[in-house]
């Protein structure tokens, strides 16, 4: 898989009683090197085929078990329900012809069947059992159930059994299984295959060699809104400003800028290819009128800076976008937000607008967290609450999904 995070999802993994449970540590190192956060959860079984400690060590969190914890003389309840929710995929591997069973029938006698019971998110299995087993009624139709529900499979594989004997009931390779929930979250997506052009970070204005006016724009909300495109299955260019943040995923083409000039050229010449546009980037709406050969020296004095404006690219794709091209863009204001941004959205021919506004704690530059608004024309504003950048990133994506879907 590479160091590529193709999978940035919180992934709920389920581990059961079966001999195919020696390649868990191997499964879980494979989810976190494509960029998973990672829960396990063991049934009892599963204790006697991997170590919990292991497990616990290459996820960077408590392999857990009992819905009530009592190691250390106190009752600590693993709350079922918070973690279906957390979760962005259940997967179960290996799933036994046991756990299957209980699945299809509703039996709920351990930690992992809770969280399933209580999942909303995507679910995955990936069977692993001996050939007769697999091939019995019962499982056929437990299995059957399953799908019937939206239950995912994957795999499983022929090849050398446990018994020694070769057949059908091998659970699915590693890497394979990861590549398998990268392609899932690419099929039926509205993204996967377009071409998306997004901006990201600041620019800085030079004044001298040495010194330039800019903004305090991390980047970071740009940076989420590439990956999860390129992980929906999206062609990504990133026109990013000046920024420390890396963009690691192999459907993500990076072009670096410093000035709003630069920015505009570049985003100017990607534009006419893109089916969607988000710019998300803080471009300085000024830049000084003249810029100094030389490091200006320190004086008593500070001299008038003169300023110039800077080139309205979201106006100009507003402007020049064709039919089914879809255009969003960001709006950051300290008052009156919504009247502002709808008049924005209005006057710039924008599809969509996300509104930040500043004042509130764990909002603005340089925060993991954002709250924003979705605004588009002929609905009403939509409100989200304070979430992950990653979080807004989805919400905005899911937007834009419905925006191309109605092109």
């Amino acid at each position: 898989m590479g160091d590529a995070r193709t999978l940035p999802r919180k992934v709920l993994l389920g581990v059961t009683g079966g001999i195919a449970a020696y390649k868990v540590p191997l499964l879980v190192r494979a989810l976190v090197k494509a960029g998973a956060d990672v829960q396990v959860l063991m049934t009892p079984a599963a204790h006697d085929f991997v170590s919990p400690l292991v497990l616990s060590t290459l996820s960077g969190k408590p392999a857990l078990t009992e819905l009530v914890d009592r190691n250390d003389g106190t009752a600590v309840w693993n709350d079922h329900v918070h973690l279906a929710r957390w979760a962005d995929v259940l997967l179960i591997a290996p799933a036994t012809a046991h756990t299957l069973g209980k699945m299809a029938h509703g039996l709920c006698d351990n930690l992992m069947l809770a969280c399933w019971l209580s999942a909303e998110c995507p679910v995955y299995i990936a069977p692993a059992m001996d050939l007769e087993m697999y091939r019995d009624l019962s499982v056929a139709g437990n299995i059957a159930a399953l799908k019937k529900r939206g239950v995912r499979m994957i795999g499983p594989e022929t090849g050398e059994l446990a018994s020694g004997l070769i057949g059908e009931g091998r659970m699915t390779e590693p890497d394979d299984i990861v590549a398998a929930l990268v392609a899932g979250l690419k099929s039926g997506s509205a993204l996967a295959g377009k071409r998306l052009l997004i901006n990201a970070g600041p620019t800085q204005e030079a004044i001298d060699p040495v010194r330039y006016i800019g903004n305090r724009s991390s980047g970071k909300m740009g940076f989420a809104l590439a990956l999860e495109a390129a992980t929906r299955g999206a062609l990504v260019e990133l026109v990013a400003g000046p920024v420390t943040l890396k963009a690691e995923h192999p459907g993500i083409h990076r072009t670096d800028v410093v000035s709003a000039a630069e920015m505009a050229e570049a985003c100017k010449k990607l534009f006419t290819a893109a089916d969607l546009a988000i710019l998300s980037a803080a471009v300085a709406d000024w830049r000084p009128a003249t810029v100094a050969g030389k490091k200006l020296k320190k004086k008593a004095g500070m001299e008038a800076l003169a300023l110039e404006g800077t080139e309205d690219i979201l106006a100009w794709m507003g402007a020049n976008k064709r039919k089914g091209q879809r255009l969003v863009g960001f709006a950051l204001e300290t008052n009156d937000g919504e009247a502002h941004a709808r008049e924005k959205l209005k006057r710039k021919k924008l599809d969509l607008i996300v509104l930040n506004t500043l004042g509130e704690p764990g909002v603005g530059f340089g925060h993991d967290t954002n709250q924003v608004t979705l605004i588009d024309k002929g609905t009403a504003a939509r409100h989200l609450p304070l979430m992950s950048k990653a979080d807004v990133a989805r919400a905005v994506l899911d937007r834009c999904e419905t925006l191309l879907s109605n092109a």
